[in-house]
């Protein structure tokens, strides 16, 4: 696919210069977002998802099938020099047939272990890297078992599947046991029993490693959740500056431990008394890193193209405070009104709102529509324009 003097082979491994044809696996904000800036680089795009005028389709080639067609995935292994994926759900055989085919820098093993939970708390472990507390659970004994010796409250979780709360449970009386249990069994997939971390706040780094293993991460974000949806995340984060920095050289430490190509965000707990906990972990780029598009030298998804295709990784210093917040379903008619008009409020804090909508065909309740980055002199401010909006209110 690539034009004459757009592959170098180094003793570093295949670098892909602009030129080349990045295909990507799944077709949704993630992948649109890495080929807005993928292309402003100078490649070329395509990617493999089931729905029609995907808002990655929308600007890139799109092969409209489903993540298990084999058939679809060799199709995007003869269109792309180089291949990712832009959510970890997709079919790990699919992956590795892929990896067979093609050239995917990231390999089936990270997507294996990821999509995973006892797999990827033992790769994390493996890595030196503390986890909190956790328990295999193959039945309703064991939970019980587990739940007197881990303490409750606890969470009880699918080790597959499941996002944005889906696929778990808070279990604070030993009345919830078999009630959780039965209902997350139903799903057929193993399940794992955590330790409740006590914690004072979740933060989250976002680290980029190169298939020659150079290894960068940006400034770790605070999350904020609502409805176990990410609502907002605050940068820098409102921890101490030695927890910052051993956050980001935890997450260093996993990214080279599994030996992850492209971007792997690492979402972790910070206790009262500053211990770290890494809670769970996405080989791509993740909600908590779209700060980076305004905020920092580099965003996480240029990062992201330039670790999968082996470039030398950007500068990841933050130039502003920023505070990201998500535009849902049910934000985003009035979201998009309150942007026709002048914005007096963001002046008078000195605040400035920047927009991105993905493309998505229909806005349902509590649906990824877009977000905000809110470029700020101090994070209190563009927290104090989030409120006084009255846009994201919990009726």
């Amino acid at each position: 696919m690539m034009e004459n003097g757009t592959q170098q082979t180094t003793g570093s491994g295949k670098k892909l210069l602009p030129g080349s044809v990045i295909g990507v696996l799944g077709g949704g904000q993630l992948g649109r977002m890495i080929a807005l800036d993928g292309i402003r680089m100078g490649y070329s795009f395509v990617t493999l998802d089931p729905t029609p005028n995907s808002p990655l389709g929308q600007m890139a080639e799109q092969i409209t099938a489903g993540y298990d067609d084999v058939e679809a995935a060799r199709q995007l292994a003869e269109s792309a020099d180089v291949i990712t994926y832009e959510f970890e759900n997709v079919d790990a055989g699919v992956a590795k047939l892929l990896e067979e085919q093609s050239y995917v820098p990231q390999g089936s093993k990270l997507l294996y272990t990821t999509q995973h939970r006892l797999r990827e708390k033992a790769a994390i472990e493996a890595a030196g890297v503390p986890v909190a507390p956790y328990r295999e659970i193959t039945s309703l004994t064991d939970l019980q078992s587990a739940a007197t010796e881990l303490g409750l409250p606890c969470v009880l979780k699918t080790a597959t599947g499941g996002y944005d709360g889906k696929g778990q449970a808070v279990l604070r009386s030993e009345d919830e046991l078999e009630s959780a249990y039965r209902e997350l069994a139903a799903s057929g997939t193993e399940l794992v029993l955590e330790k409740f971390v006590k914690f004072a706040c979740e933060i989250s780094v976002i680290a980029a490693r190169t298939p020659s293993g150079i290894v960068k991460s940006f400034p770790p974000a605070e999350n904020v959740h609502v409805n176990n949806i990410l609502h907002l995340s605050v940068v820098p984060a409102r921890v101490q500056s030695d927890v910052q920095r051993r956050a980001c050289q935890l997450a260093e430490r996993v990214a080279e431990g599994l030996g992850a190509v492209g971007l792997l965000a690492v979402e972790m707990f910070v206790t009262e008394d500053g211990e770290l906990y890494v809670n769970e972990l996405a080989p791509r780029p993740h909600n908590s890193g779209h700060y980076t598009m305004e905020a920092c030298s580099t965003s996480q998804f240029e990062q992201h193209v330039r670790a999968i295709c082996n470039l030398p990784l950007g500068d990841t210093t933050l130039l502003s405070p920023v505070v990201m917040v998500n535009v849902l379903g049910q934000h985003l008619e009035e979201v998009v009104q309150r942007f026709g008009n002048e914005d007096t409020l963001a002046e008078s804090l000195g605040v400035v709102p920047k927009l991105h909508l993905y493309g998505k065909s229909e806005a349902k309740l509590n649906r990824k529509m877009g977000h905000i980055n809110l470029l700020c002199g101090d994070v209190d401010a563009a927290l104090e324009w989030v409120e006084k909006m009255n846009i994201w209110r919990q009726d």
